[in-house]
């Protein structure tokens, strides 16, 4: 058996969509609703919305955990067959079919030193599941909305199982620092797959975010673009905020190189040589990444590592095909 650790919080199996209390969050169409596009969402009340912006005290998150340890062992879930693909298309973003004129040799993980819009974009995300306190990673993403977080399906619904309550994104957080506020979900959503089986092959989430300071998200900080059916194998840069041991999750990280197939677990995922630990989840990937604008096309999420194996090294990332397409529209409007 295939045995996998995520790089966050996720999967904690002991809370269901009716253990989320006192009514914080209620299914968008319905409790548990499925839209036809594979879609599974919850709107947070506007009592929960203002909980929210009052728990997340500077000490509250020091201490929010990366849960990874209480998922190691756990067996990796994929579906049967190949993620489903579409027509290529890129909303916002930089072209990926045209490699940047300047590429830097892979990198298998440090603290980012850079500059650029990835700064601002980029972010910490805290949230609670059964009563504990964890942390991911999100990145700021176009929408119509303007208020859109991109992260792993694991770090806003249980897989499967219940969405989590006190979402916020901290864009640009620096040790300890949010120089543009808190940013409470009023909306959560994850693919079908992913909130009924945990399939990583879908491990996709996206929140609908509330102001922060009179600005929305975009407004604030910006916004990366999405691609959707690309090419496989591109060279992808990541970012996401490691908390495990080598680093401390204060600061923002990086890795990138050349993306591979899952030949080990057999998922439709791809893989990055990354040393990015707990903490990361949900930190993104862009392909057509410039190094000087901190600019890209957003391809996929940190998703999971494999605990042995020839792959052990490489971070995994979700295919983003025609499911977690169908999510975004939803999730964007």
């Amino acid at each position: 058996m295939i045995r996998r650790s995520l790089v966050a919080a996720s999967v904690l199996g002991v809370m269901s969509a009716a253990g989320l209390v006192n009514g914080a969050a209620t299914a968008a169409t319905g409790p548990g609703a499925e839209a036809p596009d594979n879609t599974v969402s919850k709107t947070i009340s506007k009592t929960a919305q203002e909980r929210t912006k009052g728990y997340w005290s500077s000490s509250r998150m020091k201490k929010a955990r990366d849960a990874s340890v209480l998922v190691e062992g756990k067996s990796k879930n994929v579906g049967p067959g190949k993620v489903a693909r579409g027509s290529a298309k890129i909303i916002g973003g930089t072209s990926t079919a045209v490699a940047p004129k300047v590429r830097q040799a892979a990198h298998g993980g440090g603290y980012y030193t850079g500059g650029g819009k990835v700064v601002q974009t980029t972010g910490k995300i805290f949230f609670t599941l059964a009563g504990s306190d964890y942390v991911c990673s999100g990145s700021s993403t176009v929408a119509a909305n303007k208020s859109l977080v991109q992260t792993a399906g694991h770090c806003l619904n249980e897989g499967p199982g219940g969405f989590a309550t006190n979402f916020t994104f901290v864009p640009a957080y620096n040790n300890g620092a949010a120089p543009y506020g808190q940013f409470a979900a009023t909306n959560l959503y994850t693919s079908t797959q992913w909130a009924s089986s945990g399939d990583f092959d879908y491990d996709i989430g996206y929140a609908k975010v509330g102001t922060s300071g009179g600005k929305t998200l975009t407004d604030a900080v910006g916004a990366q673009g999405v691609g959707f059916n690309l090419a496989r194998g591109q060279y992808t840069y990541s970012f996401g905020y490691p908390a495990a041991s080598p680093y401390a999750g204060e600061k923002i990280a990086w890795c990138h190189g050349t993306v591979v197939a899952d030949t080990y677990g057999g998922s439709s995922d791809q893989g990055l040589a990354c040393n990015m630990t707990g903490g990361s989840s949900g930190g993104p990937w862009f392909s057509g990444y410039s190094t000087s604008t901190g600019v890209g096309t957003l391809t996929s999420v940190n998703s999971f590592k494999y605990t042995a194996g020839p792959q052990s090294g490489n971070m995994f990332g979700p295919y983003f095909g025609s499911v977690v397409q169908g999510v975004y529209n939803q999730a964007q409007g």
